[in-house]
Protein backbone atom coordinates (compact mmCIF):
# COMPACT_ATOMS: atom_id res chain seq x y z
CA UNK A 1 0.00 0.00 0.00
CA UNK A 2 3.13 2.54 0.49
CA UNK A 3 3.82 1.95 -2.82
CA UNK A 4 0.85 3.19 -4.66
CA UNK A 5 0.98 6.23 -2.30
CA UNK A 6 4.15 6.38 -3.09
CA UNK A 7 2.74 5.92 -6.66
CA UNK A 8 0.43 8.87 -7.12
CA UNK A 9 2.48 11.23 -5.07
CA UNK A 10 5.43 10.68 -7.69
CA UNK A 11 2.66 12.06 -10.18
CA UNK A 12 1.31 14.59 -9.00
CA UNK A 13 4.77 16.30 -8.20
CA UNK A 14 5.16 16.18 -12.35
CA UNK A 15 2.68 18.99 -12.27
CA UNK A 16 4.87 20.74 -10.08
CA UNK A 17 7.66 20.35 -11.82
CA UNK A 18 6.07 21.23 -15.34
CA UNK A 19 5.30 24.38 -13.75
CA UNK A 20 8.36 25.43 -12.23
CA UNK A 21 10.19 24.33 -15.56
CA UNK A 22 7.63 26.29 -18.18
CA UNK A 23 9.31 29.21 -16.11
CA UNK A 24 12.85 28.54 -17.71
CA UNK A 25 11.80 26.49 -21.02
CA UNK A 26 8.93 27.19 -24.00
CA UNK A 27 6.41 24.72 -23.58
CA UNK A 28 6.81 22.74 -26.73
CA UNK A 29 10.79 22.70 -26.52
CA UNK A 30 10.57 21.20 -22.96
CA UNK A 31 8.15 18.22 -23.87
CA UNK A 32 10.27 17.13 -27.42
CA UNK A 33 13.65 18.12 -25.22
CA UNK A 34 11.44 15.47 -22.07
CA UNK A 35 9.90 13.34 -24.36
CA UNK A 36 12.80 12.06 -26.93
CA UNK A 37 15.71 11.93 -24.40
CA UNK A 38 13.39 9.48 -22.43
CA UNK A 39 12.68 7.62 -25.52
CA UNK A 40 16.10 6.99 -26.73
CA UNK A 41 16.93 5.51 -23.58
CA UNK A 42 14.31 3.31 -23.56
CA UNK A 43 15.02 2.33 -27.46
CA UNK A 44 18.77 1.73 -26.61
CA UNK A 45 17.99 -0.04 -23.45
CA UNK A 46 15.69 -2.33 -25.48
CA UNK A 47 18.20 -2.61 -28.31
CA UNK A 48 21.35 -3.52 -25.58
CA UNK A 49 19.16 -6.11 -23.62
CA UNK A 50 17.10 -7.80 -26.30
CA UNK A 51 19.57 -6.62 -29.62
CA UNK A 52 16.53 -5.77 -31.75
CA UNK A 53 12.99 -4.06 -32.10
CA UNK A 54 9.63 -6.06 -32.70
CA UNK A 55 8.76 -6.48 -35.91
CA UNK A 56 7.05 -3.38 -37.73
CA UNK A 57 4.16 -3.68 -40.13
CA UNK A 58 1.58 -0.74 -41.83
CA UNK A 59 -0.68 -1.65 -39.10
CA UNK A 60 1.33 -1.48 -35.81
CA UNK A 61 3.54 1.38 -37.43
CA UNK A 62 -0.07 3.20 -38.01
CA UNK A 63 -0.61 2.38 -34.33
CA UNK A 64 2.83 3.35 -32.62
CA UNK A 65 2.30 7.13 -34.60
CA UNK A 66 -1.01 7.11 -33.34
CA UNK A 67 -0.01 6.46 -29.96
CA UNK A 68 2.40 9.28 -30.38
CA UNK A 69 0.21 11.51 -32.08
CA UNK A 70 -2.65 11.80 -28.70
CA UNK A 71 -0.69 9.94 -25.53
CA UNK A 72 2.69 11.69 -26.02
CA UNK A 73 2.79 15.11 -28.60
CA UNK A 74 -1.39 16.10 -27.95
CA UNK A 75 -1.71 15.32 -24.30
CA UNK A 76 1.37 17.20 -23.57
CA UNK A 77 0.83 19.99 -25.92
CA UNK A 78 -2.65 20.53 -24.48
CA UNK A 79 -1.42 20.07 -20.97
CA UNK A 80 1.05 22.55 -20.81
CA UNK A 81 -0.71 25.13 -22.40
CA UNK A 82 -3.32 25.11 -19.92
CA UNK A 83 -0.61 24.45 -17.39
CA UNK A 84 0.96 28.04 -18.01
CA UNK A 85 -2.60 29.33 -16.89
CA UNK A 86 -3.53 27.19 -14.37
CA UNK A 87 -2.35 26.26 -11.03
CA UNK A 88 -1.00 22.81 -10.75
CA UNK A 89 -3.55 21.38 -8.37
CA UNK A 90 -6.28 22.53 -10.64
CA UNK A 91 -4.97 21.20 -13.41
CA UNK A 92 -4.11 17.66 -11.99
CA UNK A 93 -7.58 17.82 -10.70
CA UNK A 94 -8.98 18.42 -14.52
CA UNK A 95 -7.28 15.22 -15.24
CA UNK A 96 -9.17 13.12 -12.74
CA UNK A 97 -11.72 13.54 -15.27
CA UNK A 98 -9.68 10.46 -17.13
CA UNK A 99 -11.66 7.66 -15.62
CA UNK A 100 -15.04 8.91 -16.97
CA UNK A 101 -13.81 9.79 -19.98
CA UNK A 102 -12.30 6.29 -20.19
CA UNK A 103 -15.64 5.08 -19.29
CA UNK A 104 -17.53 6.65 -21.81
CA UNK A 105 -14.86 6.07 -24.53
CA UNK A 106 -15.07 2.36 -23.52
CA UNK A 107 -19.03 2.59 -24.02
CA UNK A 108 -19.03 4.04 -27.48
CA UNK A 109 -15.94 2.52 -28.76
CA UNK A 110 -15.61 -1.23 -27.52
CA UNK A 111 -18.85 -1.61 -26.62
CA UNK A 112 -19.00 -2.11 -22.63
CA UNK A 113 -21.95 -1.84 -20.78
CA UNK A 114 -23.05 0.15 -18.51
CA UNK A 115 -25.14 -0.15 -15.20
CA UNK A 116 -27.61 2.69 -13.99
CA UNK A 117 -26.14 3.01 -11.22
CA UNK A 118 -22.85 3.80 -13.16
CA UNK A 119 -24.35 6.32 -15.16
CA UNK A 120 -25.32 7.98 -12.34
CA UNK A 121 -21.84 7.84 -10.70
CA UNK A 122 -20.65 9.55 -14.34
CA UNK A 123 -23.02 12.32 -13.81
CA UNK A 124 -22.61 13.04 -10.21
CA UNK A 125 -18.64 13.30 -11.41
CA UNK A 126 -19.20 15.11 -13.95
CA UNK A 127 -21.55 18.04 -11.93
CA UNK A 128 -18.77 17.55 -9.14
CA UNK A 129 -16.65 19.63 -11.66
CA UNK A 130 -18.52 22.64 -12.08
CA UNK A 131 -17.29 24.15 -8.69
CA UNK A 132 -13.70 23.94 -9.49
CA UNK A 133 -13.78 24.85 -13.01
CA UNK A 134 -16.03 28.13 -12.46
CA UNK A 135 -13.53 29.25 -9.75
CA UNK A 136 -10.99 31.49 -12.36
CA UNK A 137 -7.80 33.84 -11.57
CA UNK A 138 -7.45 36.59 -13.40
CA UNK A 139 -3.96 34.98 -14.50
CA UNK A 140 -6.52 32.31 -16.18
CA UNK A 141 -8.91 34.56 -18.08
CA UNK A 142 -6.17 35.87 -19.32
CA UNK A 143 -5.80 33.01 -21.60
CA UNK A 144 -9.54 33.65 -23.33
CA UNK A 145 -13.22 32.07 -22.52
CA UNK A 146 -15.17 30.00 -24.62
CA UNK A 147 -19.03 30.33 -22.47
CA UNK A 148 -18.44 29.24 -18.82
CA UNK A 149 -14.72 27.82 -19.50
CA UNK A 150 -11.12 29.33 -19.94
CA UNK A 151 -9.48 28.23 -22.93
CA UNK A 152 -7.37 26.75 -20.55
CA UNK A 153 -9.40 24.57 -18.85
CA UNK A 154 -10.64 23.14 -22.28
CA UNK A 155 -7.09 22.43 -23.40
CA UNK A 156 -6.25 20.55 -20.09
CA UNK A 157 -9.87 18.23 -20.64
CA UNK A 158 -8.55 17.76 -24.07
CA UNK A 159 -5.34 16.41 -22.92
CA UNK A 160 -7.25 13.91 -20.54
CA UNK A 161 -9.41 13.32 -23.55
CA UNK A 162 -6.17 12.53 -25.61
CA UNK A 163 -4.53 10.57 -22.86
CA UNK A 164 -7.44 8.16 -22.38
CA UNK A 165 -7.68 7.55 -26.04
CA UNK A 166 -3.56 6.85 -26.10
CA UNK A 167 -4.16 4.28 -22.98
CA UNK A 168 -6.97 2.32 -25.89
CA UNK A 169 -4.12 2.50 -28.81
CA UNK A 170 -1.45 1.22 -26.00
CA UNK A 171 -3.48 -1.83 -24.98
CA UNK A 172 -4.14 -2.34 -28.54
CA UNK A 173 -0.43 -2.68 -29.42
CA UNK A 174 0.16 -4.48 -26.29
CA UNK A 175 -2.81 -7.03 -26.44
CA UNK A 176 -3.21 -7.01 -30.13
CA UNK A 177 0.42 -6.39 -31.78
CA UNK A 178 2.48 -8.31 -28.92
CA UNK A 179 4.49 -5.45 -28.27
CA UNK A 180 5.38 -4.57 -24.51
CA UNK A 181 4.26 -1.46 -22.92
CA UNK A 182 8.35 -0.73 -22.91
CA UNK A 183 8.87 -0.71 -25.72
CA UNK A 184 5.35 1.02 -27.13
CA UNK A 185 5.56 4.07 -25.13
CA UNK A 186 9.22 3.93 -25.75
CA UNK A 187 9.22 4.47 -29.62
CA UNK A 188 6.01 6.57 -29.60
CA UNK A 189 8.00 9.03 -26.84
CA UNK A 190 10.98 8.94 -30.06
CA UNK A 191 8.31 9.91 -32.33
CA UNK A 192 5.99 12.64 -30.18
CA UNK A 193 9.37 14.48 -28.74
CA UNK A 194 10.71 14.61 -32.22
CA UNK A 195 7.77 16.09 -33.65
CA UNK A 196 7.09 18.48 -30.43
CA UNK A 197 10.71 19.28 -30.93
CA UNK A 198 10.21 20.17 -34.78
CA UNK A 199 6.75 22.53 -33.66
CA UNK A 200 9.21 24.52 -31.34
CA UNK A 201 11.60 25.51 -33.85
CA UNK A 202 8.85 26.51 -36.38
CA UNK A 203 6.33 28.42 -33.54
CA UNK A 204 8.73 29.13 -30.30
CA UNK A 205 11.18 31.53 -29.85
CA UNK A 206 14.56 30.42 -30.41
CA UNK A 207 16.11 33.82 -29.29
CA UNK A 208 18.99 32.99 -28.92
CA UNK A 209 17.79 29.56 -27.46
CA UNK A 210 14.47 28.35 -25.82
CA UNK A 211 15.02 28.73 -22.50
CA UNK A 212 15.67 31.43 -20.00
CA UNK A 213 18.16 29.63 -18.03
CA UNK A 214 19.81 26.27 -18.77
CA UNK A 215 20.80 24.49 -15.88
CA UNK A 216 16.85 25.26 -14.06
CA UNK A 217 15.07 23.91 -17.10
CA UNK A 218 18.03 20.46 -17.78
CA UNK A 219 16.84 19.98 -13.91
CA UNK A 220 13.50 19.58 -14.24
CA UNK A 221 13.59 18.17 -17.60
CA UNK A 222 16.15 14.76 -15.95
CA UNK A 223 13.54 15.02 -13.07
CA UNK A 224 10.75 14.35 -15.24
CA UNK A 225 12.23 11.67 -17.21
CA UNK A 226 13.28 9.81 -14.27
CA UNK A 227 10.20 10.05 -12.23
CA UNK A 228 7.62 10.29 -14.76
CA UNK A 229 9.07 8.28 -17.66
CA UNK A 230 11.15 5.46 -15.76
CA UNK A 231 9.88 5.25 -12.22
CA UNK A 232 5.87 6.06 -12.49
CA UNK A 233 5.37 4.18 -15.69
CA UNK A 234 7.08 0.80 -14.33
CA UNK A 235 6.04 1.52 -10.59
CA UNK A 236 2.52 1.23 -12.09
CA UNK A 237 2.84 -1.51 -14.04
CA UNK A 238 4.58 -3.45 -11.18
CA UNK A 239 1.60 -2.73 -8.87
CA UNK A 240 -1.02 -3.44 -11.28
CA UNK A 241 0.15 -7.21 -10.70
CA UNK A 242 -0.28 -6.61 -7.04
CA UNK A 243 -3.74 -4.81 -7.38
CA UNK A 244 -6.45 -4.74 -9.47
CA UNK A 245 -6.91 -2.15 -12.10
CA UNK A 246 -10.03 -0.28 -10.68
CA UNK A 247 -8.50 -0.14 -7.42
CA UNK A 248 -5.83 1.74 -9.07
CA UNK A 249 -7.24 3.63 -10.48
CA UNK A 250 -9.76 4.87 -7.76
CA UNK A 251 -6.25 5.22 -5.37
CA UNK A 252 -5.47 7.58 -8.71
CA UNK A 253 -7.72 10.50 -7.11
CA UNK A 254 -5.43 10.95 -4.54
CA UNK A 255 -3.09 12.79 -6.92
CA UNK A 256 -4.96 15.90 -7.10
CA UNK A 257 -4.53 16.10 -3.02
CA UNK A 258 -1.20 15.71 -3.60
CA UNK A 259 -0.43 18.34 -6.28
CA UNK A 260 -2.82 20.60 -3.92
CA UNK A 261 0.25 19.96 -0.90
CA UNK A 262 3.48 20.33 -3.31
CA UNK A 263 1.66 23.41 -4.88
CA UNK A 264 1.31 25.36 -1.91
CA UNK A 265 4.28 23.95 -0.74
CA UNK A 266 6.39 25.05 -3.63
CA UNK A 267 4.69 27.23 -5.72
CA UNK A 268 2.89 29.63 -3.28
CA UNK A 269 -0.08 28.47 -4.76
CA UNK A 270 -3.69 29.02 -2.97
CA UNK A 271 -6.13 25.89 -2.80
CA UNK A 272 -9.43 27.87 -2.69
CA UNK A 273 -12.86 26.16 -0.98
CA UNK A 274 -14.05 25.19 -4.88
CA UNK A 275 -10.83 22.39 -5.02
CA UNK A 276 -12.43 20.88 -1.68
CA UNK A 277 -16.52 20.99 -3.22
CA UNK A 278 -15.34 19.44 -5.72
CA UNK A 279 -12.86 16.93 -4.55
CA UNK A 280 -16.05 16.11 -2.04
CA UNK A 281 -18.20 15.37 -5.06
CA UNK A 282 -16.03 14.10 -7.62
CA UNK A 283 -14.55 11.01 -4.83
CA UNK A 284 -18.64 10.37 -4.60
CA UNK A 285 -19.54 9.93 -7.89
CA UNK A 286 -15.93 8.09 -8.17
CA UNK A 287 -17.33 5.88 -5.44
CA UNK A 288 -20.67 5.15 -7.03
CA UNK A 289 -18.58 4.08 -10.34
CA UNK A 290 -16.17 1.66 -8.63
CA UNK A 291 -18.64 -0.23 -6.50
CA UNK A 292 -20.75 -1.14 -9.62
CA UNK A 293 -17.22 -2.45 -11.31
CA UNK A 294 -16.22 -4.14 -8.38
CA UNK A 295 -19.61 -6.27 -8.50
CA UNK A 296 -18.89 -6.66 -11.51
CA UNK A 297 -15.59 -8.28 -11.57
CA UNK A 298 -16.77 -10.25 -8.46
CA UNK A 299 -19.76 -11.56 -10.38
CA UNK A 300 -17.46 -12.41 -13.16
CA UNK A 301 -15.37 -14.36 -10.89
CA UNK A 302 -17.55 -16.40 -9.36
CA UNK A 303 -19.52 -17.12 -12.81
CA UNK A 304 -15.96 -18.28 -14.70
CA UNK A 305 -15.56 -22.19 -14.42
CA UNK A 306 -13.28 -23.48 -12.12
CA UNK A 307 -10.24 -25.73 -13.15
CA UNK A 308 -9.86 -28.80 -13.61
Amino acid sequence: MLFVVLLYALFASVFTISKTGLEYAQPFFLIGTRMTLAGLLMISYQMIVHGKLPSFDLKRFWRIGLLALFNIYLTNAFEFWGLKYLTSFKTCFIYSLSPFLSALFSYFMLAEKMSIKKWLGLLIGFAGFLPILLSQTSHEEAAGQLFFFSWAELAVMMAAACSVYGWILLGQLVKEDGYSPFVANGLSMLIGGVVALAHSALTESWNPYPYTEFMPFFECAILLIIISNLICYNLYGWLLKRYSATFMSFAGFTTPLFTALFGWLYLGEVVTWPFYVSAVIVFFGLSMFYQEELKALTFAKQSAPAEA
